[in-house]
């Protein structure tokens, strides 16, 4: 049995082990074929050459039925095999009967209890899991860990594999506090198992780190994330996927942290592993071009950003197909680019396409779905669209509500979208309730201190403000501006942006000595992270210029706004 960890998502994804069964048979004749031929289906599958894989894998199944009887053990095995290779390609309603038939030939064939069957289990979980159908995967990947618990001991590294599985499905619903013991656990059986140093060890550490990062413990993530790559430095060869996997991961803490230097080396040199290993065309090369991409993005470097969003649409198109969900992703990236550059017409139509295929290929009520609802929605309420944009934010809002429980952090980014569609058309009243809400989901769930948290205190601040409430708005701007000092340190852009909300409080407020200093060292932060003719960079030159033609300073406010023109024309 040969195992590999496929990523669904873009960046940041979970490892879920899902295996391809290489059943042998006595090598004569046609069972002689048929070993050929699974071998030929693993051997692609690990080349990400999905699609001669399935022909592979239909061929084997096709004799393999004509051999054996409708139960034998060996027709399961190849079944299986085609089944993960449906869901490696998004085809999974041709990969669930498939899952269920293999699951019922080795639970006839071997007793409920057989570690193949534990397997058979933990595939059909995850097929479950990425079709959004979270009940009916939960009692599966229990039922894998207590299958392998049972038959195997507490400490086998199998038993390992289950425990993360299941913690990464708690993560994936925002249940941190049962995902956080269970990736403890499967560290610490892999490093009494296997010893310190080994890949999995590697890979339960990476795990770890995500989990962290997502609850905004950057230190505690950058750890560990630094142990899993010197691991695999250590004992894979230097132009290894996992090594570009750890380079690529790091990349993307940094990233957020605003170390774009250091970001884009990593990006760069995993970029470079895999395009060496995988070649041009892998759907892992697509990754490592959009990750590439998004840093640029983020930089405002759109003219970079560009070709290789494109380009990672490409490969995905060429070795998934057009339908499939990760094409969407990538439609999806490259509209958020156009967006940002207020391209909108171009923007518009590639979330309607990403919209529909992920409606297609996952189903109406999927999380993707409601992501492709907001993407789309915020569109509209930039244009104005104001009734398009309300309709689309209630539809992402029920489907998260309905998948993932009324208090998870990605219900509050809902409801914090939809206030903040209120907040622009003035209607305070509506607004400010769903703040609220959002702002007491994600503080139950990730934190006081947590990075998505203070999105809410400058929201609901903003609406403060808006109310003429100054002196409710400013503990809620200062409390924001510390929390991202303290996390992202003093020259990240969101502290940028932190300094320019309380400035523009103060502004409002009339204190413009307060004012000056807060809008000078935001655009020194803009200035030196950016570069000097970056589109925030003239917002502040504007605000500040504001400031100064406030108090009758036209002098000094004459030239930051010239300054603020020439970036945004040359910006067009």
């Amino acid at each position: 049995m040969m195992q590999r960890c496929r990523k669904h998502a873009l960046v940041r994804t979970m490892c879920f082990t899902l295996a391809i069964f290489l059943t042998q048979t006595a090598a004569a004749g046609s069972d002689s074929t048929l070993n050929d031929l699974n071998q030929q289906v693993d051997d692609l599958y690990h080349k990400g050459d999905f699609k001669h894989a399935i022909d592979i894998a239909k061929q084997s199944l096709k004799l393999a039925q004509s051999m054996y009887a409708p139960d034998n053990v060996i027709i399961a095995g190849s079944m299986n095999n085609l089944a993960l290779l449906y869901q490696s390609q998004g085809q999974y309603e041709l990969a669930e009967p498939l899952y269920q038939r293999s699951l019922e030939i080795w639970q006839k064939a071997r007793g409920p209890h057989d570690a193949k069957i534990a397997q058979c289990l933990n595939n059909l979980a995850t097929l479950y899991q990425a079709r959004g159908r979270y009940s009916e995967a939960e009692p599966l990947f229990k039922q894998s860990l207590e299958i392998r618990e049972k038959e195997l001991g507490p400490d086998h590294p199998d038993v390992a594999d289950s425990v993360s599985n299941l913690a990464g499905f708690y993560r994936s619903l925002g249940q941190y506090a049962l995902a956080e013991p269970l990736y403890q656990r499967s560290l610490e059986i892999r490093e009494k198992a296997l010893g310190p140093d080994h890949p999995d060890v590697a890979k339960s550490l990476n795990n770890l780190a995500l989990f962290y990062q997502a609850q905004g413990q950057y230190a505690q993530a950058e750890t560990l994330f630094k142990r899993a790559l010197a691991i695999r430095e250590k004992v894979l060869r230097p132009d290894h996927p996992d090594l570009a996997e750890s380079l690529n991961n790091l990349a993307f803490l940094y990233r957020i942290q605003g170390q774009f230097g250091q970001a884009e080396f990593m990006f760069k040199h995993a970029l470079a592993i895999r395009e060496k290993v995988l070649g041009p065309d892998d759907p892992g090369l697509a990754n490592s071009l959009n990750n590439l991409a998004g840093l640029y993005r983020t930089q405002g470097q759109f003219a970079q950003a560009e070709p290789l969003f494109q380009r990672s649409l490409a490969i995905r198109e060429k070795a998934l197909g057009p339908d499939h969900a990760d094409v969407a992703r990538s439609l999806n990236n490259l509209g958020l680019l156009y967006q940002d550059e207020g391209h909108y017409e171009q923007a518009e139509p590639l979330y309607q396409h990403a919209l529909a295929i992920w409606e297609k290929a996952l189903g109406p009520d999927h999380l993707d779905v409601a992501e492709g609802l907001n993407n789309l929605a915020l569109l509209y309420r930039i244009q104005g669209q104001y009734q398009q944009a309300e309709s689309m934010y209630k539809r992402a809002l029920a489907i998260r509500e309905k998948a993932l429980g009324p208090n998870h952090a990605a219900v509050a980014a809902s409801l914090n979208n939809l206030a903040s569609l209120y907040q622009a058309q003035g209607q305070l009243a509506q607004a400010e309730p769903l703040f609220v809400r959002s702002l007491e989901i994600r503080t139950k769930v990730l934190g006081s201190n947590h990075i998505d948290v203070v999105n809410n205190f400058n929201s609901l601040a903003m609406v403060y403000q808006a109310q003429g409430k100054f002196a409710e708005a400013e503990p809620l701007y200062k409390r924001a501006l510390a929390i991202r000092e303290e996390m992202l340190g003093p020259d990240h852009l969101d502290v940028a942006q932190s300094l320019n909300n309380l400035a523009g409080l103060y502004r409002a407020w009339g204190y413009y000595a307060r004012a000056e200093p807060l809008y000078k060292r935001s655009l020194a932060i803009r200035e030196k992270v950016l570069g000097p003719n970056h589109p925030d960079v003239a917002k502040s030159l504007n605000n500040l210029a504001g400031l100064y033609q406030d108090q009758g300073r036209n002098a000094q406010a004459k030239p930051l706004l010239k300054r603020a023109k020439a970036i945004t024309e040359a910006a067009k």
